[in-house]
């Protein structure tokens, strides 16, 4: 997701700045999906760290261009941007049948944008599962400022090593999220252990859809951008997550993607990818556009060169440049799913 001209809060007072050399981390980050011995097999081997050097990275950028919600969503005509968001946040909570006396936990929550939405939409208690410390710092001070401190949580932990009892939790989500995960499988049977019988775990994945064709070096130049550009060991596809689902147990009462399915309602919509490719009508889609994004470059380099960014600012907002690149071309080439949707239930 690329939003630009300038985040502010990177550039001026990053938190993280004084534990993070943000070049070298930038550096390290693409040598691990461009360097002459990056493999799949090595990114999975060291997911936790590639998704802790990737958010270290471009948090900043996130927020500043995407706001709190750090997903995408289809937008009907005569919808917002953000009201898209919220209404997408909402058809999770709807599907998952959350109650006000439920505690959730939200699998890779962010800066809790989402975590926020369900709690004031649900009424229910919420844990955030992060291992970034960073975006944790950053979701409690939002919290805070919204007064939602008391229905809100949140774990330090990977996907794979929640400090839950066995069947202590009531219903989970993930948005965007488990594409992080080196193995899913794993992941989902997690998820599966803390559920209590009953309860429904919902969620959007990336994934890659049935049109991808490995053997079109177009589509594996596609792939490669939005794998490195958003911090993925490996995109997989619909059927390898709805069979992860079903060996970890899970009962998987509906799934589809919920992008193709707009698309072929009656309903007018916008395209998921739509303020990646920005326009010329307004400063903020004009942020998005080659120029705009040509413009933040250079604006970058002048601030590292006088020094009111640290050194590899550039090299993350280009991390975000492949993936905005990467997925517009996705979705217009139909290869490439953000909001793959499934509604899974333990026994």
């Amino acid at each position: 997701m690329a939003r630009t001209l300038l985040p502010t809060n990177f550039m001026r007072s990053r938190e993280h700045e004084e534990n993070a050399d943000v070049q070298k981390t930038a550096e390290k980050f693409r040598d691990r999906f461009d360097g002459d011995n990056a493999t799949v097999e090595g990114r999975k081997s060291e997911a936790t760290s590639l998704v802790n050097e990737y958010y270290d990275l471009v948090t900043d950028f996130y927020e500043f261009g995407w706001g709190q919600s750090f997903h995408f969503a289809p937008r009907f005509d005569g919808e917002t941007f953000f009201e898209s968001l919220a209404r997408h946040e909402y058809y999770l909570a709807a599907r998952g049948q959350f109650k006000p006396t439920d505690h959730l936990i939200d699998m890779g929550c962010g800066v809790g944008g989402p975590l926020r939405n369900m709690c004031r939409f649900t009424g229910a208690k919420v844990t955030g599962i992060n291992n970034n410390a960073y975006q944790i710092r950053r979701a409690k001070r939002w919290d805070t400022k919204y007064g939602l401190q008391g229905q809100t949580d949140y774990v330090k932990t990977d996907f794979n090593s929640m400090p839950f009892e066995d069947a202590s939790i009531d219903g989970g989500y993930a948005i965007e999220a488990i594409c992080h995960s080196c193995d899913k499988v794993r992941t989902y049977k997690e998820v599966f252990r803390v559920l209590k019988p009953g309860a429904r775990f919902v969620s959007y994945e990336w994934v890659l859809t049935d049109k991808y064709d490995h053997g079109d070096e177009n589509h594996r130049q596609i792939r490669h951008k939005i794998e490195l550009g958003n911090g993925l060991p490996s995109l997989e596809s619909p059927l390898a997550v709805v069979a992860a689902l079903k060996e970890a147990g899970f009962i998987v009462e509906e799934h589809f993607d919920l992008i193709e399915r707009m698309d072929a309602s009656e309903a007018k919509a916008t395209p998921w990818y739509e303020p990646l490719t920005g326009n010329y009508t307004s400063l903020y889609g004009f942020r998005a556009t080659p120029v705009g994004r040509w413009v933040t470059g250079k604006m970058i380099k002048t601030m590292e060169f006088c020094r009111l960014a640290p050194k590899g600012s550039f090299q993350a907002s280009d991390i975000l440049e492949e993936a905005a690149v990467g997925l517009v071309r996705g979705g217009e080439h139909r290869i490439f799913t953000p909001a793959y949707f499934f509604c899974a239930r333990k026994p």
